[in-house]
């Protein structure tokens, strides 16, 4: 892995069906902020890709969420299994 290689960004239709589904799967509001973003991991242990999913509702209303995977191997059956929960 060559970490000063550029990096290819992710397909935006792929995150922008990303940010449906959980906005779908979350029930969120419209104006509720949902980025959508795969990093590279060099640490042990860790997957070569990963997608941070960041819901930001208003100040002090941030969830995130890690699937491990990248952006373009998330179904939606990925973002079925993250936990809802209750606020």
């Amino acid at each position: 892995m060559n970490l000063f290689a550029p990096k290819t960004p992710p397909n935006a239709a792929k995150v922008e069906e990303i940010r449906a589904w959980i906005t779908r799967r979350f029930r969120l509001a419209e104006d509720v902020i949902v980025l959508v973003s795969e990093l590279r991991c060099t640490e042990p242990g860790c997957p070569p890709l990963e997608t941070v999913i960041a819901i930001m509702a208003g100040p002090g209303q941030c969830r995130q969420f890690k699937v491990h995977k990248s952006v373009a191997a998330i179904s939606d059956a990925d973002l079925e299994a993250l936990d809802v929960g209750e606020d």
